[in-house]
């Protein structure tokens, strides 16, 4: 591991997409300064809309899993960033941790509609992510 690059571990309920859309997103455009992690307090499984709408940017996540924070334990992060609120709540603090940062997404597991608009508005909530990642980080 290079010590020169800062770590962040973001953190979702299920670990299924806005997490892991982060972790890609970081990892992609940025992975000169960070080095990115996702987590989730009741991991699932990735959407598979997340897989498409990544892929829809030229980010392959075909290898990500959904995780447990538990898996961190004991482990430096500069940043741990909770992307929904239920994670906020029920994660308020995780050991380990330099500077927790909250900023809740909509839920792309709670979209409706046919295929089509379920990856549009996944892909939305992908670009949201983005823009407040350049924002925070950048």
């Amino acid at each position: 591991m290079q010590t020169d690059k800062k770590r962040i571990l973001f953190i979702c309920t299920h670990n299924s997409a806005r997490s892991q859309m982060a972790e890609g997103l970081i990892n992609a455009f940025h992975s000169d300064r960070y080095e990115a992690f996702s987590a989730g307090t009741e991991p699932s499984s990735v959407n598979p809309y997340v897989f498409k709408a990544m892929n829809k940017i030229g980010i392959d996540l075909s290898q990500h899993y959904s995780k447990s924070i538990d898996e961190f334990t004991g482990q430096q992060f500069d940043f741990v960033v909770t992307v929904c609120d239920n994670a906020k709540e029920t994660c308020p603090y995780f050991p380990g941790g330099k500077e927790k940062i909250h900023k809740s997404f909509p839920d792309p597991s709670a979209l409706k509609g046919d295929e089509e608009t379920i990856l549009i508005e996944t892909g939305k909530i992908r670009d949201e992510i983005k823009d407040w990642l350049n924002r925070t980080f950048i």
